[in-house]
């Protein structure tokens, strides 16, 4: 507050500079990944948000979209979350946990602001989860989906940038606040630079900013 009088008895310029400031620190994406069919979302290209363990104790691994999410840019995300269950499954001491295929998922971001889509795919080894334990980690490609065209599957993202943690690991059914829930983690950016008016308006305030600052020496 006490900047903004400062530059409000400064010059006239520098209550734009305030205003905008404010405009732009409200500026929102609205995006889900709530969409089926597009690129193949879902494990292995299927459509499918569920994945049922190859072998061991009975266990699924399943998928929670993110639907129609509003988030302030630049501002950390949720993707969705992927949630093991899995009943049966002893510690890994125990020697009984629940196996799963290799696999992988795909992720569709649909930027509903922008009008664009794009894909992040994850990639699992084959691994293995207990009650305190779990072998299987996705890594995402690309790390980024924008800005403009730029890994885009339909659309254009504008100046708006996704981007993705390089690995998500799958936790143990008996971990987390939510048992057996990890969340695929993320943020969203701008890659817009500031238009030649305001710049001309920081300009401003801080021109008159020093006039003030030099008003004030020569009073004393």
């Amino acid at each position: 507050m006490q900047i903004a009088c400062i530059i409000r008895s400064a010059a006239v310029t520098g209550v734009a500079v305030c205003m905008m400031a404010a405009g732009a620190s409200a500026a929102t994406i609205t995006f889900n990944t709530a969409q089926t069919g597009t690129g193949g979302t879902g494990f292995n290209g299927s459509g499918n948000l569920v994945l049922h363990s190859s072998s061991g104790a009975e266990g699924t691994l399943a998928f929670v979209p993110d639907m129609n999410s509003v988030n302030a840019v630049p501002g950390n995300v949720n993707f969705g979350n992927f949630t093991l269950a899995c009943a049966t499954c002893s510690t890994q001491a125990g020697g009984f946990g629940s196996n799963f295929a290799a696999f992988t998922f795909e992720v569709v971001i649909s930027d509903v602001t922008d009008g664009a889509s794009g894909i992040f795919v994850g990639t699992a080894a084959a691994g293995s989860v207990y009650l305190d334990a779990s072998t299987i980690n996705l890594n995402w490609q690309p790390l980024q989906l924008g800005p403009g065209s730029s890994h885009a599957t339909s659309g254009n993202f504008g100046p708006t940038l996704f981007q993705t943690v390089a690995q998500t690991k799958i936790v143990n059914p008996s971990s987390g606040a939510q048992i057996g829930s990890t969340t695929v983690q993320g943020s969203i950016s701008s890659s817009a630079v500031p238009e030649p008016a305001t710049l001309s308006l920081v300009g401003g305030a801080l021109l008159g900013l020093g006039l003030l600052r030099r008003k004030k020496g020569l009073s004393r």
